[in-house]
């Protein structure tokens, strides 16, 4: 199990990017961008980890791909 990047406290699993609580946070178009695994899944998951250093709110967090953009 490895630290939740958003949480701090809550375990997640090895190829998850956050714990299931916080996973459940994020916006349906934003777990669905970052649940394919394309060519710009490295991207998203940059992206993701650019919004958690900055503190954007799991609720509000979006990726390239969600929402269509």
């Amino acid at each position: 199990m490895h630290p939740c990047p958003s949480c701090r406290t809550r375990s997640r699993r090895t190829g998850q990017y956050l714990c299931p609580a916080c996973w459940s946070s994020l916006p349906p178009s934003t777990r669905q961008a970052l649940s394919r695994r394309d060519a710009t899944a490295l991207t998203r998951l940059r992206e993701l980890h650019g919004h958690l250093d900055r503190g954007v709110p799991l609720a509000e967090i979006t990726v390239t791909g969600a929402d269509g953009g």
